[in-house]
């Protein structure tokens, strides 16, 4: 069982929530995001995003029309792969599309690039074999 904490940007309040790993993500839509996808390779016992980030993954979610493979959203630094800067880290980053193809990766980038939804969506040539987004442009 994981514990989650949620910044809810509505309140300014944090939240916490325990949830099993096949369970959906607090504030997910149509459990299009689990807990397991999200933690991906992590081993920390307690995860952490924010109200806005779900919100955020359910509009795109929806944008994109079909399910999206998760390989991982949160990630500690020491975890590896990411420097102490990651927005894993802070749980609003999301490495996604693994087992796509290169056309489908191809269009959730552009896809991700036009909806305006999220602050930094990597570009190909940095991720060829995922797609990475983070923060959303949300107020």
């Amino acid at each position: 069982m994981a514990k989650i904490i949620v910044f809810n940007n509505d309140s300014d309040r944090m939240e916490t929530y325990y949830r099993e790993e096949n369970q959906a993500m607090p504030y997910n839509t149509n459990r299009t995001l689990t807990v397991r996808e999200f933690r991906g390779s992590s081993n920390s016992p307690t995860l952490w995003t924010t109200k806005r980030t779900m919100q955020t993954w359910n509009s795109f979610r929806y944008l994109y029309g079909s399910s999206i493979p998760v390989g991982y959203a949160f990630k500690r630094p020491w975890e590896g792969g990411h420097g102490n800067q990651s927005q894993h880290y802070a749980g609003v980053a999301f490495d996604v599309g693994q087992r796509l193809t290169n056309a489908e990766r191809n269009r959730m980038r552009n896809l991700a690039i036009s909806s305006d939804m999220w602050s930094y969506v990597e570009p190909a040539y940095l991720t060829p074999t995922w797609v990475h987004f983070d923060k959303c442009r949300c107020n």
